[in-house]
């Protein structure tokens, strides 16, 4: 079901895209938008691992350098059958985590060394868990292309601003939104652009939540450190997130700060329903060869 909401939402998003720029620009923009959303698309596709990674200073890690991390790693990326991933280290005193890559071997993991500090290693490996549940369910693909075309919703609706929009420029089937309604697109569309994003974010943490639970075997050590890591996250500011709010949906936990509307506008879902859900998860697969993928099967990485 999530799956399906998500390639709806996406539909849904792409669609957006163009409509925006036929109504921008007619037949005009409508090209333009399409090539547009193609085009950055494409180079998000092939770096924005890269530059995510680079934003944010990550260090590459390996057993001799991160002996704890990366035995971690990779017992659990053979207890999914995962390729194994590439392993950073951030400088950064927030206690957060995120996955990146565009399929499962081109991936790369990156954990704060404020989470190597406060977590133990049961809670540490739930955290890596969702991660590379992430990474499996190539949510981090689906993720850049949703960002991409938010940002090209939001080009489009300043490109519409400063042409002033399409105003009867005699093309068959154009838009001719007029100055008022130029202006009142460019407003309301990044903002319905970062509902759906926020929508899709939403539904794909739920489900890395769940996958990465059964990924560790254990449900309650990641409830456990989900709950340190929002107070971990909220008391410590992340100054490159906070410069950079549109890799905010990359984390384990928000890393931005703020409270009221900046919240209820967060990519991530409530904390609390998340860890009630893994709470549940935890009751559900307690019995002897149960699994959270299916009744009557022993519990393995993916069901």
């Amino acid at each position: 079901m999530n799956y399906t909401r998500t390639a709806l939402l996406l539909a849904a998003l792409t669609a957006f895209v163009l409509v925006l720029g036929w109504m921008l620009g007619g037949k005009t923009g409508l090209v333009i938008a399409l090539l547009a959303a193609a085009g950055m698309n494409l180079y998000a596709y092939w770096n924005s691992d890269k530059m995510v990674l680079s934003m944010y200073q990550a260090q590459p890690v390996d057993r001799t350098t991160a002996p704890v991390l990366v035995g971690i790693v990779e017992r659990l990326t053979a207890r999914a059958g995962m390729p194994m991933p590439a392993v950073y280290v951030i400088d950064q005193p927030q206690p957060n985590a995120f996955a990146t890559g565009r399929d499962p071997e081109h991936a790369s993991v990156a954990a704060t060394t404020g989470l190597l500090a406060m977590l133990s290693p049961e809670e540490l490996e739930g955290v890596m868990a969702h991660e590379l549940a992430h990474v499996h369910n190539r949510d981090t693909l689906i993720m850049t292309v949703t960002a991409t075309l938010a940002g090209a919703i939001g080009m489009l609706a300043n490109f519409g601003m400063f042409f002033g929009g399409n105003r009867d420029n005699g093309e068959e089937g154009g838009g001719g939104l007029g100055t008022v309604g130029t202006i009142l697109m460019a407003i309301l569309a990044p903002l319905v652009a970062m509902l759906v994003q926020m929508a899709i974010s939403r539904t794909r943490e739920y489900e890395a939540d769940a996958a990465g639970a059964e990924i560790c075997g254990n449900p309650l050590a990641l409830a456990s450190a989900l709950a340190r890591l929002e107070q971990g996250a909220g008391a410590i500011p992340n100054a490159v997130a906070e410069g950079h709010p549109a890799t905010a949906h990359l984390f384990i936990v928000n890393p931005l700060t703020g409270s009221g509307l900046a919240q209820m506008f967060s990519t991530h879902p409530s904390m609390a329903d998340r860890i009630e859900r893994l709470q549940a998860l935890a009751g559900f697969t307690a019995g002897p060869a149960r699994s959270a993928w299916g009744g009557g099967k022993t519990p393995g990485p993916w069901g």
